[in-house]
């Protein structure tokens, strides 16, 4: 009878690594550094806007202190009689912002569809550089052509717009008079307008390339059309982006300051007529700043300070609207 062979004693198992201490795992120094680095860089955002808001208020407190809230909010903005009042200019720099809106956003929702979901993905490369082309164009270059080529062309245009409204009520009122230049209101909304389609385009256009294809594709096969597969499939999920973009193609409307300077036709009363001359905060900033002193030069500052609080409130209140949405359709935010 032969004797089995017994197996060899298995050997023990190495004890486990110790919960301290140890070798580190490889990328764990840069893994912190990055942390480190990234929490920097969202604290240097607020420091910055701290301090820019601390230098405007210390300029602009005598503005402040001198005029009160009701002297601030002022619909006459007349220097040499004393009077700084700035909420007429705050009306006309909403209503330019306004009319560019109005106008900037559908154009640009409706090109940044057009290249991701019908153009032929070769014929997107010519228009996606073109759309990058124009948001690097300097702001006063579309001034200049505002004020040589298009504005005078506008002068009959808004005589025929006046002429038609003539005798409806409120309508002959925002439609008035128009400027004999040109220079009016809704020419400087148009030049705005101009100006922040290529960045809402931009952006709206990666926004909506983010959307999965398979999402799309299963909204399609369920056959719906596509104008249904946008609406039910790119939009949802766009949502956030497109908000996102819409405040800072009004950030950028409210700010604007040379082309807008040099085709609203500088005129500081407030009116309701979109065809006359008007002015907003940053293009009286630019015209009087330089000649200005004492509580006017304050006043102008304070102007900077005000429109920083606009984009906040307004920005604020999207982005509460925006989740209000959300949390309606059940989407994370």
């Amino acid at each position: 009878m032969t004797k089995l062979l017994e197996p060899a004693p298995a050997e023990a198992a190495p004890p486990p690594p110790p919960l301290v201490g140890g070798p580190r795992p490889p990328g764990a120094i840069a893994d912190r550094a990055f942390r480190y680095v990234a929490f920097l860089a969202g604290v240097l955002v607020l420091v910055v806007l701290g301090l820019i808001i601390y230098a405007t208020l210390d300029k602009s407190w005598s503005w402040f202190k001198t005029e009160g809230l009701s002297g601030v909010l002022a619909l006459d903005w007349i220097p040499s009689e004393g009077k700084y009042g700035a909420g007429g200019l705050i009306i006309m720099t909403l209503m330019v912002a306004a009319i560019a809106l109005v106008i900037a956003v559908p154009i640009s929702l409706g090109i940044a569809l057009f290249v991701t979901e019908v153009m032929p993905r070769r014929g997107r490369l010519p228009i996606i550089f073109v759309i990058d082309l124009l948001a690097a164009i300097p702001s006063v270059v579309f001034g200049l052509w505002m004020l040589k080529q298009v504005a005078p062309v506008f002068v009959d245009v808004y005589k025929d717009v006046h002429n038609a409204v003539s005798g409806i009520p409120i309508l002959e009122n925002v439609f008035g008079d128009p400027s004999s230049s040109g220079l009016a209101i809704m020419t400087a909304g148009v030049v705005v307008a101009v100006m922040i389609t290529p960045i809402i385009t931009a952006i709206t256009r990666e926004v909506f390339a983010t959307c999965p294809q398979a999402q799309k594709e299963a909204t399609l096969a369920m056959g719906a059309t596509r104008w249904e597969m946008i609406r039910g499939a790119v939009f949802p999920h766009s949502r956030s982006g497109v908000v996102a973009a819409v405040i800072i193609g009004f950030g950028r409307a409210v700010g604007e300051t040379i082309a807008v300077a040099l085709v609203v036709g500088a005129s500081p009363k407030l009116s309701e007529n979109l065809f006359g001359p008007g002015d907003t905060l940053a293009s009286i900033i630019a015209n009087e700043f330089g000649e200005s002193a004492g509580t006017q030069r304050s006043a102008l500052i304070g102007f900077g300070l005000v429109l920083l609080i606009m984009t906040i409130i307004l920005g604020t209140i999207a982005r509460a609207v925006l989740r209000r949405a959300n949390a309606r359709l059940g989407v994370l935010d």
